[in-house]
């Protein structure tokens, strides 16, 4: 039987270094996650959202960036769900990227907030039906009895509402604004490559080389 201990990597397919990084981050995580999408990577807008709740531990789980511009990175979810919860009591999380075959990880942590309404509803009309649908039929987080809970509020809301589901209240968009941000690069013998980004006002940032 193999141990994992024994598991070794040598990675070498890129550097990270100051001269060829830019200057503001959002540029920087612009052109990782295009590298990501044409390379071809699984789930390249697959990201890891920790909270933090009112126990002080924290919890993760993976959801889809749907959206980034100069305010922040965009996704979309229950209000209502655990997440959800979490993010009323204490508005601040950490996302992280990791494109393995790229060997590459993005770390992000900030403040988060609701997107505009209209924001929200633009983006719940853009999806296909059944998941507008299973927006209403998942009481996201709660304890339910078994699949055919879902199956059956699934049915109801579609007979309700047929081909036109309004966007519920307590679904929508967060977005997190960033307020630091770490690239990772690996590299060969384990000195990988370690840029970090630190807000110092609204629209300047230090970057910084970390020892791996």
């Amino acid at each position: 039987m193999s141990h994992i201990s024994d598991l070794r990597k040598s990675y070498e397919r890129a550097e990270l270094n100051e001269s060829a990084s830019t200057a503001d981050p959002m540029q920087q995580f612009d052109l990782w996650l295009k590298e990501a999408i044409s390379s071809e990577v699984p789930e390249p807008n697959a990201m890891t959202v920790a909270t933090v709740g009112s126990d002080l531990r924290p919890s993760t789980r993976v959801v889809l960036i749907k959206d980034y511009d100069e305010r922040g990175i965009v996704w979309f979810t229950n209000y209502n769900s655990r997440k959800g919860q979490q993010l009323a009591g204490n508005p601040f999380a950490a996302l992280q990227f990791h494109w393995v075959e790229l060997e590459r990880v993005v770390r992000i942590e900030g403040r988060v907030e609701k997107v505009s309404d209209a924001e929200s509803d633009a983006y719940f009309n853009s999806r296909p039906l059944d998941s507008r649908i299973g927006a209403w039929a998942s009481p996201q987080s709660q304890v339910i009895e078994g699949r055919g809970t879902l199956v059956a509020n699934a049915a109801k809301y579609a007979a309700q509402f047929l081909l036109q589901p309004p966007r519920p209240a307590h679904w929508g968009g967060y977005r997190l604004v960033p307020e630091q941000w770490e690239f990772w690069q690996g590299r060969k013998s384990r000195l990988h490559d370690r840029l970090r980004y630190r807000q110092t006002t609204e629209s300047a940032w230090i970057r910084e080389r970390l020892a791996p």
